[in-house]
């Protein structure tokens, strides 16, 4: 996992406004450059774009069962270290942030140990945060 750099994603949003105070204000990620379209972040390291698009009629959320849980299809997200995640889901609950799935322990003391989350962002893109005890085991079987 050395010299991993960082992704690039864009995503479309139907309200730029609102999107845009919630990913500076609410996940606390800096702007970058913007136009009357769309607006850089730096999530985490990593670069998220948002794209103003016209909200579609298909407003239907797509999920998959996990660990009893229903993770929304498509999300993305970053995997933080274990103390970034401890404190940025601490934030987000004190934000009162409408959770899909509240922040958890999955395969606690087992390989692949995790913390994981899932909300919304105003336009209904799903993010998912999570975090590795043992970073190592990011892709470990």
């Amino acid at each position: 996992m050395s010299n991993v750099t960082p992704f690039h994603i864009a995503i479309p949003v139907h309200n730029l406004a609102a999107c845009r105070i919630f990913y500076r204000d609410v996940l606390k990620c800096e702007e970058g450059r913007s136009s009357d379209h769309w607006v850089d972040f730096n999530l985490f390291g990593h670069q998220l774009v948002i794209h103003y698009k016209p909200k579609s009629e298909e407003t239907n959320l797509h999920s998959n069962p996990v660990d009893g849980h229903d993770v929304p299809v498509p999300h993305y997200g970053v995997v933080l270290p274990w103390e970034t995640f401890e404190s940025f889901s601490s934030e987000l609950l004190e934000k009162d942030v409408e959770f899909i799935i509240e922040p958890y322990i999955r395969f606690k003391g087992q390989v692949g140990e995790q913390a994981t989350m899932f909300f919304l962002d105003p336009a209904g893109n799903a993010l998912e945060f999570k975090a590795f005890k043992d970073m190592k085991q990011l892709f470990v079987k």
